[in-house]
């Protein structure tokens, strides 16, 4: 049965709507939505029609309660019908005046080791490993049979029942994570009602997209395109999770995805901030989403010859600079963050997790995934990272490391590590991959998350498995097999991906 396109819209608004079965007004279940009869006819409408309610459609999902904005929300209107173009004024004026400093004010996760940031988290610090046998597919076949698999995973009052049976794993991810960092910043449905759905953004990237609906679309293709699920093509494409994201949430900002392999999250949280300082926005969701624990994703790590086969103590497979070492453990989940512009985060009395202060990306322009010998590249992130954020490389007490537990990749990383902040006596590095795996896309949002809790904590996590350390590595900068405290006065975390992509981002507390 084929599908038009006022169907498909219809179907893609009613199942994109948040289960309403929920009635508690501080679970996320429920935004303000524009009518759906709305939407409905704005996708079906044709010729001068169209354009007639097009032209409106970015006013009326402010038109229900007009008394309560505040003088931007009133300009933005206005110049929606008049023409007149208010929100650049508004990024102008963020320009000339003093420059806009950028906050965390909630998180959230699906990961191996917990739903939420804290659970999460606390397991971090317990030492615990989310890595065991791959349960959702016989991979008997293959000579890896682990990875930081997620065994259960609802999205109850989050995604609605119909969407979620269509979706790839990476979208379901992405949208409960980016909820849950809403909840967990306090943004309850009243709250944002208050926000400038003009002036928010959603940029949570994925390194692989969609593989599975497009692998079972290319299977149901072998016996005629009929089959094929008419979802097939945008629910594959990287950039649909933030655009249904966004769509559920009525947000009008900056709206895309970056892809940049394993460097994805570190990506998208750096040009998120970037908006916001540059005035384009004042509230951004940010991270990355993966998940491709499937036959093809196993099969084509495999073929790299990239993963770990330790399958006999699945535990002990990730185990970054030990001399041990023997591949990377593949995981899957997704990390988000809520970055707000400072003064909108006070104004609405929000938690200040941390601060954003900066980062940086490079290319090696060497290898398609080996990293560069003389770790040029990651240095060259890493100081420029510093740079931006304005600070000294002397403030920089603590690195969340890429880390990945691959012979090469380790040591590339501990030798620019050293090379830049190896004369500070404070300075703690560990790896958050030693537990959860290498989470590809995923991975930079995810260690994000567990760099701002270090800081909201004052406990840096254990290296697990480093029970036989490199020989090229000095220990006295890795954090040991057991939890740390340590007093952070600027963190640094580093992500790199296939291709040479290189990114560091630095948090520090919020003083």
């Amino acid at each position: 049965m084929t599908m038009g396109g006022a169907s498909l819209c219809d179907s893609l608004v009613a199942a994109c709507m948040s289960s309403a079965s929920h009635s508690s007004g501080d679970r996320l279940t429920q935004f303000i939505w524009p009518r759906r009869s709305r939407l409905v006819n704005n996708c079906s409408l044709h010729g001068s029609q169209a354009s007639s309610r097009n032209n409106n459609a970015s006013s009326s999902l402010f038109e229900s309660n007009n008394t309560s904005f505040n003088p931007k929300q009133r300009r933005f209107n206005r110049a929606s019908t008049s023409g007149q173009v208010t929100t650049l004024e508004m990024e102008k004026d963020a320009m000339v005046n003093k420059p806009r400093r950028v906050v965390v004010t909630g998180m959230g996760v699906e990961t191996p080791l917990g739903h939420d940031p804290h659970t999460f988290y606390d397991n971090l610090l317990q030492g615990k490993s989310g890595i065991s046998h791959i349960e959702s597919f016989d991979c008997s076949a293959f000579p890896t049979r682990i990875a930081g698999e997620i065994k259960s995973f609802s999205t109850d009052g989050l995604v609605a029942p119909k969407l979620s049976k269509r979706m790839d794993k990476f979208m379901l991810y992405l949208l409960t994570a980016g909820k849950k960092a809403l909840e967990d910043g306090g943004v309850t449905g009243d709250v944002m009602a208050e926000f400038d759905k003009s002036r928010c953004g959603v940029l949570i990237g994925s390194a692989m997209g969609g593989m599975k609906v497009f692998y079972d679309a290319l299977e149901a293709l072998k016996i005629s395109y009929r089959k094929m699920n008419p979802f097939c093509v945008p629910f594959a494409t990287t950039n649909m999770g933030s655009a249904m994201l966004a769509l559920d949430l009525g947000w009008m900002g900056p709206n895309y995805s970056i892809s940049t392999a394993c460097a994805t999250g570190n990506f998208c949280i750096l040009n998120a901030a970037n908006h916001i300082t540059r005035g384009e926005a004042d509230v951004m969701l940010c991270g990355g989403s993966d998940s491709v624990i499937i036959p093809i994703g196993l099969g084509g790590f495999v073929a790299c010859r990239a993963l770990s086969e330790n399958n006999d103590d699945p535990t002990k497979a990730s185990r970054p600079w030990d001399s041990n070492r023997d591949g990377f453990v593949m995981g899957e989940g997704a990390g988000v963050l809520l970055l707000e512009e400072l003064e909108h985060a006070k104004k609405r009395g929000a938690t200040i997790y941390a601060e954003f202060l900066g980062g940086s990306f490079t290319c090696d322009a060497y290898h398609i995934t080996e990293p560069r010998p003389d770790g040029a590249g990651v240095i060259l992130a890493i100081e420029k990272a510093v740079a931006h954020a304005g600070i000294s490389k002397e403030d920089i007490n603590y690195v969340n490391a890429h880390a990945t537990s691959t012979p090469a990749g380790d040591l590339k990383e501990y030798h620019a590590l050293s090379h830049c902040f190896g004369q500070n006596p404070e300075l703690r590095v560990n790896s958050t991959k030693s537990m959860i795996g290498h989470l590809l896309g995923a991975s930079g949002a995810v260690e994000a998350v567990a760099t701002v809790q270090a800081i909201k904590t004052g406990w840096v996590h254990p290296n697990i498995n480093l029970e036989n350390p490199d020989k090229a590595v000095d220990t006295k900068l890795l954090v040991g097999l057991k939890k740390e405290r340590l007093d952070i006065k600027a963190a640094l975390s580093n992500s790199f991906g296939f291709g040479g992509q290189n990114s560091s981002i630095i948090f520090a507390p919020y003083k």
